[in-house]
């Protein structure tokens, strides 16, 4: 072979090894990597070293780093994407284990900062006189309009005994008011059971708060109590119920239908995945259901609620729901933070999906918040009671 050949040979050789590593810089030496691969942190390091030496106040470098993870997820433009530092990593553990401390309700996003779905009985935020349909503006003289509601939320939060001041305004009020208002240990109420008479019926109210660990297991026994106590017919009611964990809106849907599917998962980079009923059903099929739904029943909320109509084991009743049918994911970062990220879509026994538009209630039902009656339930129940006979 000529040397003219070996020559051209060597110049393909080494441009093959060298297309092929420069995609796959993670298998170049550290010497070679450092030296041939164009490292973005570079061009960062470089606007943090002139803030450092050039800004007017002192800096934390910390913060800066926090705030470029935030805009790097920022930029996808998806409301449901977050990056989550440390310290709010630790109170998003919390809203998954049903304790926080805190201020006592459950809040949505709203473009003028939270607005109020519930709030605890017997909770700092009823003390302080906010209800149902009131708005939260400002945390600490800080405006949380167009906040991401998580991060809004845990501005609320802290350590039980501290006080935080929030803007409240109440619709129909002339001017929003400041209210200060002490943080507990708040256990957050996962189920709870009562009974209703309509027309000679025994009717259970089962409302759920959270799916947070462990809630399919409190709603069955709140279930099988109001069964015990003769309860004919049962209402589920999700108003206000932002979600949760996937797993329990399985095994809640799994309490009412036996057997098939209950939601499907498919997204850009994840092969589709059937979640079907567990078998836990603890209703005969001739106890006639109702899910009771509003604006603030979401994701987890929507899985069940979707899922209990396509199967035919329920009437949904109320509003159309918020529309929230988006898998996330929660990667544990190096730091202590959490990449919250959206990676796929749910989809209910029908194939449809929820994103955006919701579910559509069969029978509708509006409660009125600026009124103490509760105009919505009393549909659901007669609903209910026509079913009985």
């Amino acid at each position: 072979m000529s040397k003219g050949v070996l020559a051209v040979l060597s110049v393909l050789v080494a441009l093959a090894v060298g297309l092929w590593l420069g995609g796959h810089p993670s298998d170049l030496p550290g010497p070679v990597r450092d030296t041939f691969v164009q490292d973005d942190r570079a061009l960062r390091a470089e606007v943090v070293d002139s803030i450092e030496d050039n800004f007017y106040k002192s800096v934390d470098e910390s913060k800066m780093d926090d705030a470029s993870l935030k805009g790097i997820v920022e930029s996808l433009d998806d409301p449901y994407s977050h990056y989550l530092t440390p310290k709010e990593t630790r109170a998003f553990n919390e809203d998954v284990s049903g304790q926080f401390e805190g201020v006592g309700m459950n809040v949505e996003q709203d473009r003028r900062g939270l607005k109020v779905l519930r709030v605890f009985e017997g909770s700092p935020a009823e003390t302080a006189g906010i209800v149902r349909g009131d708005f939260i503006l400002a945390v600490d003289g800080r405006s949380i309009a167009g906040v991401n509601s998580e991060i809004a939320t845990n501005r609320i939060k802290g350590p039980a005994g501290t006080t935080v001041q929030l803007r409240v305004f109440t619709p129909g009020a002339e001017r929003d008011r400041t209210v200060k208002v002490k943080r507990e240990r708040i256990e957050v109420p996962v189920a709870r059971g009562r009974m209703k008479v309509v027309n000679g019926h025994k009717i259970g109210v089962v409302e759920l708060f959270g799916f947070s660990e462990g809630a399919h297991a409190l709603l069955s026994r709140e279930i099988k109590k109001l069964r015990r106590r003769g309860a004919e017919a049962i209402v589920l009611d999700l108003r206000g119920n932002g979600g949760g964990l996937l797993l329990e809106a399985v095994g809640v849907s799994s309490l009412f239908v036996e057997d098939g599917e209950i939601v499907s998962v498919r997204g850009r980079h994840r092969a589709e995945r059937t979640h079907d009923a567990e078998g836990d059903a603890i209703l005969p099929e001739s106890v006639p259901v109702v899910v009771l739904v509003d604006g603030g029943s979401a994701s987890a909320s929507e899985i069940v609620t979707g899922a209990l109509r396509d199967r035919g084991r329920a009437t949904v009743v109320g509003t159309r729901t918020f529309g929230k049918g988006l898998v996330q994911e929660i990667q544990r970062l190096s730091n202590g933070g959490v990449l919250d990220l959206t990676v796929a879509n749910y989809y209910l026994p029908d194939g449809e999906t929820i994103t955006t538009k919701g579910i559509k209630p069969q029978v509708r039902a509006v409660d009125d918040p600026n009124t103490k009656r509760d105009e919505a339930l009393p549909v659901a129940l007669a609903t209910l009671a026509q079913k009985l006979g």
